[in-house]
């Protein structure tokens, strides 16, 4: 039980940093290529190198995505990379493509290998193939429910670790094996390159996205309904004891594409949960504050997955395909002092604003924004230039690293 993973995406070195910050265990990120989120910002390979190098002096850990399925002309260029990622010695590789993960073992034997849920894992005997192949961990499909997980975990308890999604966006099609985007757009789901169509405003019975009224598909309507394609999000953070006893040994949140704010606030609600339970499984009760904390960071509707809804019910397709927005990000403690905090700014704040400062293991504390100084020791009422340093007083403590909100 002590040894439950809290798992963080970091799709730049910020993002790593807030998700070590806030709680999580380790994180998972990409290389520039080979990478299933390549409109992130990503890691060149020498920033691989000091982000494990980070990691590893907060004595926590890096897994590399390296989860595309590359064409054959591609392989000279994954050699190539693969070599480079060697040197930055990271805990692990999160790999799809068998052909993939002959070559990783080839070149870095010595670096253990996960499989990521794009292999669409949905049985003991998936793990246990697996597992002789050399993986120390899959990453079971998002489609299994916690009965499916629990006889895979007793099934292969003490020979390949799980790790399942806990938290974020769900992909319309089987473990993310999705070819609308090509169609639409040329950009090849499966190659990292998904350009999220799912997500687009479709017509209901015939399906005409609404920039490219041209380009048609018809959608059949059967006794069970007529099925549209924008999934809502999955948050589990009110299943916190199912989860801690299902045999998952690693807690992921999806979000590589998503801001730093979103990575600290996920990454710090569940790391409390999950120490909440661990201090006390019996007595454990879900803090409200909690769903609060989610519902104010970018995502759709939230559900919970496959782990207990029937899909056939639609419990999992989102009325509203929209975003509901997370509250402004308004700037990042850098200092704090006798009462006095100093701050970069993020965006605009003002005299009289109500905002909310959150700490690793601890929700976001309300006060209203006091009279502020510049950096030269000015009274101000607002901060009207971007990333500016200012001080102002704080009646509570915080530190270094903490990040300032809006309230709303």
């Amino acid at each position: 039980m002590q040894n439950k993973e809290l798992l963080s995406p970091a799709g730049n070195f910020e993002k790593m940093t807030a998700a070590l910050r806030y709680g999580a265990d380790a994180v998972y990120l990409s290389g520039r290529r080979f990478g299933m989120r390549a409109a992130a910002d990503n890691f060149s390979s020498e920033e691989i190198y000091e982000a494990v190098k980070y990691a590893h002096s907060l004595d926590k850990k890096v897994y590399v995505t390296v989860n595309t399925m590359p064409r054959t002309g591609e392989y000279p260029s994954l050699e190539k990379y693969l070599a480079e990622l060697k040197e930055s010695k990271p805990d692990a590789l999160i790999i799809a493509d068998p052909g993939v993960m002959e070559l990783a073992k080839s070149i870095m034997p010595e670096i253990p290998i996960h499989v990521s849920t794009q292999t669409g894992i949905v049985s003991a005997a998936d793990c246990l193939f697996y597992a002789k192949t050399g993986a120390t961990r899959v990453v079971l499909a998002r489609e299994l429910s916690f009965e499916d997980i629990a006889q895979i975990s007793e099934k292969t308890r003490g020979i390949v670790e799980l790790e399942c999604f806990v938290h974020g966006s769900m992909c319309v099609s089987f473990s993310g094996r999705c070819l609308l985007s090509e169609h639409y757009t040329g950009r090849d789901a499966n190659r990292g390159a998904c350009a999220q169509p799912c997500r687009w405003n479709f017509n209901a019975f015939e399906i005409s996205e609404e920039k490219r009224p041209g380009d048609r598909l018809t959608v059949n309507e059967t006794a069970d309904g007529t099925f549209i394609m924008s999934s809502k999000d999955m948050c589990m953070i009110e299943h916190i004891p199912e989860l801690m006893e299902s045999g998952i040994h690693s807690f992921k949140i999806e979000g590589r594409m998503k801001s730093a704010y979103y990575t600290a606030v996920c990454s710090n609600v569940y790391s409390m949960a999950m120490k909440k339970y661990l201090s006390d499984p019996k007595n454990y009760s879900t803090d409200s504050a909690w769903l609060a904390e989610l519902e104010g960071v970018s995502h759709r509707e939230y559900c919970t997955g496959y782990f207990f809804d029937d899909p056939m019910k639609n419990a999992q397709l989102c009325e509203n395909p929209g975003y509901i927005k997370e509250k402004a990000y308004l700037a990042t403690v850098t200092d704090y002092k006798d009462g006095i905090a100093t701050l970069s700014q993020r965006n605009k704040m003002c005299e009289g604003d109500n905002i909310e400062i959150i700490s690793p293991g601890r929700c976001g504390t309300s006060m209203m924004v006091p009279k502020m100084k510049n950096e030269k020791g000015e009274e101000i009422n607002s901060t009207p230039h971007p990333y500016m340093t200012f001080t102002m007083p704080v009646p509570f403590e915080c530190k270094a690293g903490d990040i300032v909100r809006s309230a709303v």
